[in-house]
């Protein structure tokens, strides 16, 4: 006979959805559970950078930033089309700046705006140039005690010196670091903190992105008395009476029964780790071709796989099954290669991006999940889909290259490990590269005559608010545009990556899964990634995986605890 244990609210899984339907469920007073199969909790939320996409937050209030609903979904209209849930967005909309207040109260929490965050198409009706991405405060995690050690890290290519975490608005600091006194101190405070930290701590315990979120809600659980047990995987669910009554957890080797009397939240984090259902929703790895998710291998879709086999309907007519970026792989001593996704050095001036042709194919500083289609498609007829981010020595000098850091970091390792590749002209570089001397040599020769002037005729380059954002403050004419004139040249290989997933489990305004007929299943909820994207499998700006997966965790939580 296997064992029992009762409770309110069961959870599955550890992200930020996950903690935001405990929390909300039990500041409503309600006992809660959360399981996570996983030795180490946080999810796919320790390796992002923690953003929200939350219009008319209380900080942009604050900041005079006017903004509202409306004007928010007549751009998710405009971007997502009919694919768009009116009734689940409108509810995301409504109750986002709610979410945030409610977390900031109750938990430390605490979030800032980026007031020139744009969005990333803030040329489309009800587009904002800034204002509605936040991010969150850099978090001690030495609070966090021996639990510290079960939160999952970064993406070890994302952390330096082996451990020490660097968040967006630490970046300007460091590229600025010999140049700008104010920049220099806060260098030297980030290393030397992390110094100290090394003398007790496996890493830095200096927390930001999303590793500081998940370690600012986690302790908020821990105070609240939320259990929460590792290495306990989700392996069905329990229906009793036409309703989701509990789930079968594994755990010590032995299968619990969990009674949850209100009902089971799944937010196990999509299914980036399932190679069957990649293969039939990604077209370019149907086909064979490289793509590297980033999220954890163990997400593969449990939650959606035990939510379908019990009724639930899985929706996948969305613009794009996952949420793309570029990846390029850095080797490592002992053979592996860890990835690397390119989120910001694309947008630089002195970069530009070229398929084996030698050619460019895209606005680069456009945003990541734009950039990858545009790769698959430039590469439909080549054996691999891959294409190469492209700089002189100006740029990777002030700038870096992928996982390659700016001056005064060596660039030694890099080039020697074969992650850098390196060429005294275009023509010696595409030789190395393997792909068109001549056409390579062409391209830049093309882009550098209106580089000079701050031009980019081709694809426009540095044309609007968020390409901008990801520029070079203060470089004239155009942040993202400058030539290309300047060797060596450098370049490093990048192919299709995801961040997570986007189809997922079809669900109502309430976080409640819907069955086939779409009728609610009594006693299911989703949040996060299990949870098919609010945005129609579009990417409209930064912060649209995690500021959904809070606020639907915060509904879930408020309508278990019959508040909705």
């Amino acid at each position: 006979m296997r064992d029992q244990v009762a409770c309110d609210v069961l959870v599955a899984g550890s992200g930020a959805g996950a903690f935001s339907a405990a929390i909300t469920a039990c500041h409503h007073g309600l006992d809660v559970l959360m399981v996570e199969k996983e030795p180490l909790f946080g999810g796919t939320t320790c390796y992002s950078a923690g953003v929200i996409w939350i219009p008319g937050s209380a900080q942009a209030k604050a900041a005079g930033i006017k903004d509202g609903p409306a004007e928010a979904l007549r751009y998710l209209e405009s971007i997502a089309g009919n694919r768009l849930d009116r009734a689940r967005a409108e509810a995301f909309l409504a109750t986002g700046p709610e979410m945030l207040a409610f977390l900031e109260a109750n938990t430390p929490v605490r979030y800032g705006l980026v007031p020139a965050w744009a969005d990333y198409e803030p040329e489309l009706p009800g587009g904002s140039n800034g204002g509605r991405s936040l991010a969150p405060d850099v978090f001690d995690g030495r609070q966090l005690g021996k639990r510290f050690d079960q939160l999952r890290p970064p993406l070890a290519s994302m952390m330096l010196l082996g451990g020490m975490m660097v968040g967006r608005t630490d970046l300007p600091h460091l590229y600025n670091m010999l140049r700008v006194p104010k920049s220099a101190w806060h260098a030297v405070r980030m290393f030397a903190r992390y110094g100290r930290d090394r003398l007790g701590w496996k890493r830095g315990t200096r927390l930001t992105n999303g590793n500081g979120l998940i370690a600012a809600l986690a302790l908020a659980a821990q105070e609240k008395g939320i259990p929460l047990w590792l290495e306990a995987p989700l392996i069905s669910l329990v229906h009793e009476g036409g309703r989701i009554a509990g789930a079968i957890v594994r755990r010590d080797g032995r299968d619990v029964e969990i009674r949850a009397r209100r009902g089971v939240v799944l937010a196990c984090g999509g299914f980036a780790g399932d190679a069957a259902l990649k293969a039939r929703l990604y077209a370019h790895v149907a086909d064979g071709r490289a793509h590297q998710s980033l999220p954890p291998a163990t997400n593969s879709g449990d939650g959606i796989r035990i939510a379908t086999g019990a009724g639930a309907a899985f929706h996948e007519d969305v613009h794009h099954a996952a949420a793309w970026t570029p990846v390029s792989h850095l080797p490592q001593p002992d053979g592996t290669k860890l990835p690397y996704p390119h989120f910001i050095d694309r947008g630089k001036p002195g970069y530009i991006a070229i398929d084996r042709r030698g050619k460019r194919f895209v606005n680069e500083a456009k945003s990541y999940h734009v950039f990858v289609p545009a790769m698959i498609e430039a590469c439909r007829g080549d054996a691999q889909t891959e294409c190469w981010n492209i700089c002189d020595h100006t740029a990777i000098r002030r700038w870096g290259l992928g996982a390659a850091p700016p001056r005064p970091a060596r660039l030694t390792p890099y080039l020697d490990s074969g992650y850098i590749i390196s060429g005294a002209t275009p023509e010696e570089l595409a030789a190395r590269l393997g792909i068109d001397p001549a056409g390579l040599a062409a391209t830049i020769r093309s882009y550098n005559d209106g580089a000079r002037r701050g031009e980019d005729s081709e694809f426009g380059r540095g044309t609007d608010a968020y390409q901008r954002f990801n520029g070079a403050p203060g470089h004239a004419p155009n942040p993202c545009v400058a030539p290309l004139d300047r060797p060596p040249y450098y370049a490093v290989r990048l192919v299709p990556g995801d961040i997570g997933t986007f189809a997922g489990l079809r669900t109502d305004a309430s976080a409640r899964v819907l069955d086939k007929d779409g009728q609610p299943i009594a006693g299911l909820y989703a949040a996060g990634n299990d949870m098919a994207s609010v945005m129609g499998g579009t990417y409209p700006g930064a912060g649209i995986t995690i500021g959904p997966a809070l606020t639907f965790g915060y509904i879930a939580g408020r309508h278990l605890a019959g508040k909705d």
